[in-house]
């Protein structure tokens, strides 16, 4: 991994990714995409993750987008390869078995949106920005914007906002259900450290049959959805976490996972 590009910092379990790539608002290069990918491989195996978050250096992007320097000559074999790469890093992402959040401070154009959109939700900055400007540039989103954003906006608000390459506010991707929370810039590190302990504090394998629970019904019909849910749920019942949690909620006391 280079660790130059990918700064990695872990806490009760709890890893963050920060894209650090500053000079260049952290912009998505073949080099960062690779980083990026080789880091979230190296969490997949992990049996004590509790979650992920994903950030970027600075204050002034999560991630301005994909390096349209790096992009601009390239064949259509080679654009085909290019967005692969980072497709193949965003399904490690989506596919996490943990919680992965999305801090998006700042500028999150194009691919960076595409990023955020790979997480299993969003909390934005105050300062954050949101576009898919992609047809401006005379192309269409290629790091899963087209499939992603309608699925998690609605496909009348993804074409809207792909076709006319609009930014939005964090407080409109709030609204449009693109976010789930803005908080100051401020507030930025206290929304980590509570999300932290939120995360690290709960039954682990609990939250990862939740995440399975969600991501795989969603794909289901109603009946065979819940009866997911009912199997997932009974499992639960099979190991000690379970035990521990019901009986530091009898004794009044902290769970211990």
């Amino acid at each position: 991994m280079t660790m130059s590009l990918i700064e990695q910092t872990e806490n009760a379990g709890v890893v963050q990714l920060t894209l650090n790539r500053p000079e260049a608002l952290n912009a998505l290069n073949s080099e960062l995409i690779v980083a990026l990918g080789s880091a979230l491989e190296s969490l997949e195996a992990r049996d004590d993750l509790r979650g992920v978050l994903l950030t970027g250096a600075g204050e002034k992007a999560f991630v301005a987008g994909a390096d349209i320097a790096e992009m601009r000559d390239k064949t259509p074999e080679q654009a085909r390869y290019f967005a692969n790469q980072a497709l193949v890093a965003l399904k490690r992402l989506e596919t996490l078995p943990v919680p992965t959040v999305a801090l998006v401070n700042g500028y999150a154009l194009g691919g960076g949106c595409e990023l955020s959109l790979a997480c299993d939700w969003a909390i934005a900055t105050d300062n954050a920005f949101f576009a898919q400007p992609e047809v401006g540039l005379g192309i269409i989103p290629g790091f899963g914007g087209t499939q992603r954003l309608p699925r998690r906006v609605g496909p009348a608000m993804a074409l809207d906002l792909i076709t006319t390459g609009r930014r939005i506010d964090a407080n409109e991707a709030l609204r449009v259900g693109l976010v789930n929370r803005v908080v100051s810039l401020d507030e930025r590190d206290a929304t980590i450290d509570e999300l932290t302990k939120q995360l690290s504090r709960n039954g682990p394998n609990a939250m990862r049959d939740a995440k399975r629970a969600i991501h795989d019904g969603q794909d289901l019909a109603l009946d065979s959805a819940l009866a997911l849910e009912t199997t997932l749920f009974a499992l639960g019942f099979t190991g000690e976490e379970q035990r521990e949690g019901m009986s530091a909620f009898l004794e009044k006391r902290k769970a211990s996972f």
